[in-house]
């Protein structure tokens, strides 16, 4: 269906900022800089016209600046946009963030830019750098989930939420772990450009133009991956996450890693710490909950949404893992 062109889109190209340094993770700046490079102002029938954004890549000296992926990238000085500054500024994220924010060039700059942009982020373990500015300050936020405890003991003012994709408060936004800088970009194209550009964006990106779930349901998966002794269901488990409403039973997964059930339910209680049932249902309440949490679905919709089968079984599975109701959750926590 062709979306609706909507006059009341302001068609001024935007100026989106990428803030690097050394060893900068390369994927949060090239995901979010691919939504909107591709990003387009609708034409007069509502079909993709012309660039929305412009883009700039920054850093504190300008010149190449090499990614984690050894890949370099030109950018401009800070002083270059010293005059006119950008519409949104991002701070790109990567390990080497915890030393950038150590940077009094860097924070003089964010300080500055900050009362003056329309928007300010940062992407994964980027937010460290704002937070050390003080940008975070009473503030909710988020970064990647294996960061979010030393993030909250360092600067305890932040008001973090562990288990968000994305958060905004105000003109301020923090995007969780590398892609999600990705799911961050959409949103702020939404907020620009209507939801049928993203949506546009999204199917041509081949994502979602806003991921169910929050990264609770990849962290608790990937942790435990991580805590095993190898990686034999690595390829499973991202499946898995990818299909909660997929037939998810033992004899089907026992099919896709080759193994006989009652070997593939042994094997896979052993390296995961549960029975696979449990790891399913676990990840399926998760997502379910993330739904509630953000409006996304309606209640009759989700026991088809995340395969639980019927509402009844969706009802046991949160009793067991949450300890209520769907109907009380949502009552409490829904968006």
């Amino acid at each position: 269906m062709m979306p609706t062109f909507s006059a009341n889109i302001d068609q001024v190209r935007r100026r989106v900022a990428f803030v690097l340094f050394d060893r900068t993770k390369l994927i949060d700046v090239t995901g979010p800089l691919q939504v909107f490079n591709d990003a387009r102002f609708p034409d007069a029938t509502g079909l993709p016209g012309r660039k929305a954004y412009e883009i700039e890549l920054l850093s504190e000296r300008g010149g190449p600046v090499v990614t984690d992926a050894g890949i370099s990238l030109e950018t401009g000085a800070f002083d270059t946009c010293a005059s006119d500054p950008p519409d949104t500024l991002l701070v790109s994220g990567g390990n080497s963030a915890l030393e950038a924010a150590k940077s009094d060039g860097l924070q003089i700059f964010l300080s500055e830019m900050s009362g003056r942009v329309r928007r300010i982020g940062s992407i994964c373990l980027g937010a460290f750098i704002l937070a050390r500015g003080g940008l975070l300050n009473g503030k909710r936020a988020t970064t990647h989930w294996m960061a979010c405890s030393d993030l909250q003991r360092r600067y305890p003012d932040i008001k973090l939420n562990e288990n968000s994709i994305f958060e905004k408060d105000g003109k301020v936004w923090t995007s969780a772990g590398v892609t999600a800088g990705i799911d961050m970009a959409l949103a702020m194209v939404e907020e620009d450009l209507g939801r049928a550009e993203a949506l546009r964006l999204a199917q041509s990106l081949v994502l979602y133009v806003r991921r169910t779930g929050g990264q609770q349901q990849f962290s608790s998966a990937l942790a435990r991956q991580t805590e095993s002794s190898g990686d034999v269901f690595d390829a499973l488990v991202t499946d898995i996450m990818a299909n909660l409403a997929a037939d998810l039973s033992v004899p089907r997964l026992a099919e896709k890693v080759h193994m006989s059930e009652r070997n593939f339910a042994r094997k896979f209680s052993k390296v995961m710490g549960m029975s696979p049932a449990r790891f399913v249902e676990d990840l399926r309440v998760e997502a379910a909950c993330e739904a509630m949490q953000r409006g996304e679905a309606q209640l009759a919709e989700l026991p088809h949404l995340f395969g639980f089968g019927n509402a009844e079984r969706m009802r046991r599975a949160f009793q067991r893992k949450k300890g209520i109701a769907p109907q009380d959750y949502l009552q409490r926590f829904g968006g």
